[in-house]
């Protein structure tokens, strides 16, 4: 009898162990990440190192990524449908690239004279903003889990030839200009165009264009914008802030563990933070070298900023007018800012 019920016990310890050992299993994931900015660009295309390194620290062997710089694997305009389909597992990029295939997802990149990055985060990680960013790829059919995974601060909102002192001066031109902000000034009679980064300086240089935005003062200076082109507007009206995203495979994200997909969320999460402080950190030393280079710094004139913004608010009403999806993202997102403006009216400095 003591023998039988030794030889039980010793297979409950058995099965337990191997019960246990069976949970912890994990598939053996590689996120292969084509990338949507070179990761030279500070703040913009840097963050991917961060993420992949945390990533691979954490991962405990069985997850990894590996990223690639734009089109080694595919081209950024590709990068969305290549992750749905799995040609990829995970891509690294921004919303506001998938305008044209879903008018809301601008939203989710960068809004004209919307939340900085403290607001935008708000609403994004504790208000609605992440379920409805989900909801709009689930909703367009697109097999993706997404995270945000990185986010910039204010950006210059415009390298000009010549000053800017009127609408007036404006209209005829033909300037690179991205996301939702590219329609005021559509409206405003400019001709944009939305040229990836390492096109801008050439078409400036040939003439193409006439003017650019790109990105913030540090990564401007990469690329040479001030080589060509001397008047640099701020502030950044129509990018207040911009996010980043991580796409991973839905079929990816499935076989992932619980413990794996939170090595991916918490990277990202540490990430959103490096690379705010990282952008924060990087601009002003350019800026004050700026006079060295002919550049001179522009600040709108109260009466652009009113146009900018009243343009933006009809842009906004024929966004939501034509789209119901875009109508529901913008209405709660101007919800929460109108929640949250009781708290930033009273808490900031200077007081509005």
């Amino acid at each position: 009898m003591k023998l039988l019920k030794t030889t039980l016990t010793a297979a409950a310890l058995t099965l337990a162990t191997a019960s246990a050992t069976a949970a912890t299993v994990e598939n053996n994931i590689l996120l292969k990440t084509p990338v949507a900015f070179p990761s030279t660009l500070p703040a913009l295309g840097s963050p991917i190192i961060e993420i992949q390194d945390t990533i691979n620290a954490l991962g405990d062997g069985t997850l990894k990524m590996k990223f690639y710089e734009p089109k080694k694997l595919v081209s950024t305009p590709e990068i969305l449908d290549a992750v749905s389909s799995g040609k990829v597992n995970a891509g690294y990029t921004t919303a506001g690239y998938h305008a044209g295939k879903m008018p809301a997802a601008p939203i989710f990149s960068s809004v004209p004279f919307g939340p900085e990055a403290g607001e935008y985060l708000a609403w994004i990680l504790y208000g609605n903003g992440l379920a409805l960013y989900q909801e709009m790829y689930d909703s367009n059919g697109y097999n993706v889990h997404v995270e945000p995974c990185a986010i910039l601060s204010p950006e210059t909102s415009g390298w000009f030839a010549n000053p800017i002192n009127s609408p007036e001066d404006l209209k005829g031109l033909n300037m690179r200009f991205f996301g939702l902000g590219a329609k005021v000034m559509e409206k405003l009679g400019v001709s944009t165009v939305g040229l990836p980064g390492g096109e801008i300086f050439g078409a400036l240089e040939k003439g193409a264009i006439d003017a650019t935005e790109f990105s913030q003062p540090a990564i401007d200076q990469r690329l040479g914008l001030h080589k060509i082109v001397k008047y640099n507007y701020f502030p950044g009206w129509h990018q207040q802030a911009t996010l980043f995203e991580l796409l991973i495979n839905g079929d990816a994200w499935n076989k992932m563990s619980d413990r794996q997909k939170k090595v991916v969320q918490m990277s990202c999460r540490a990430s959103l933070t490096n690379s705010f402080a990282e952008g924060e950190a990087s601009q002003f030393d350019v800026m004050a070298k700026a006079e060295e280079n002919g550049v001179k710094i522009m600040y709108w004139s109260d009466d652009m900023l009113n146009t900018f913004k009243t343009t933006w608010d009809q842009v906004a009403v024929e966004f939501a007018t034509e789209d119901a999806f875009f109508a529901k993202v913008y209405a709660d997102l101007s919800e929460f800012r109108a929640g949250y403006d009781l708290w930033e009216t009273n808490a900031f400095l200077p007081r509005k």
